[in-house]
């Protein structure tokens, strides 16, 4: 089967299994969607979202978050992973919102990049979920979902990137990066795969018999 023809059949295949895509980080706008995302770097979105109320009833828009400040920030997110790498950017993110931006998120993947925190992933998620412009967010996940179904050469995420939008159609970038999240949780998880058991796998490569190594990138 052609690179092509496996996306088409994945296409298809995620299309019928999640017709909707809800975003698993619970956020009101695209503030609080910013700040979910960076807040879920080596966290799980569930941990995630269990931190959040909290911290988005004290400090849901940027003057609210910037009022806190980093050690009140701090208090709140403790929990999370790289908690105080991650109080330090949003209390300079919230002023820079201020200040450069009116305190607004900017709309655009140079602007989202600059703000302290925040990588091409994090900017391609708000891009994609609070403004609705075709982006393809690639984590470790999705990447090793690549790798697996034969979609990319699995050394990058952001060759990952680029070789998933060259297989599917733009309008499809923004469904699909949430539906293969979505197939990888459920049905095809980092521990205990071979590439012989998943429904995707076994339909993709009918006559894999081996296990297959996933390479970090």
């Amino acid at each position: 089967m052609l690179k092509s023809e496996r996306a088409e059949l994945l296409r298809r295949r995620l299309d019928d299994l999640y017709p909707e895509t809800p975003i698993p980080l619970d956020h009101t706008d695209a503030f609080t969607l910013l700040v979910a995302v960076l807040l879920s770097a080596q966290c799980t979105d569930k941990k995630v979202n269990e931190i959040t109320p909290e911290l988005f009833r004290v400090g849901g828009t940027p003057q609210k978050m910037a009022r806190l400040g980093e050690e009140k920030i701090l208090e709140i997110i403790r929990p999370l992973g790289l908690s105080k790498q991650k109080a330090k950017a949003l209390d300079k993110l919230s002023n820079i919102l201020i200040t450069e931006h009116d305190g607004k998120v900017p709309q655009s993947f140079e602007e989202l990049e600059a703000l302290p925190g925040v990588g091409h992933k994090t900017a391609s998620v708000v891009m994609a979920q609070a403004f609705n412009i075709p982006a393809f967010p690639v984590d470790t996940h999705i990447h090793r979902l690549a790798q697996r179904w034969g979609l990319s050469n699995g050394k990058s995420v952001e060759q990952t990137e680029r070789d998933l939008k060259k297989l599917f159609p733009r309008d499809s970038w923004n469904r699909l990066h949430l539906q293969i999240i979505f197939y990888g949780r459920e049905h095809c998880t980092a521990r205990g795969w071979d590439g012989t058991k998943c429904g995707l796998c076994r339909e993709l490569f009918p006559r894999r018999k081996k296990p297959v190594v996933w390479k970090k990138p």
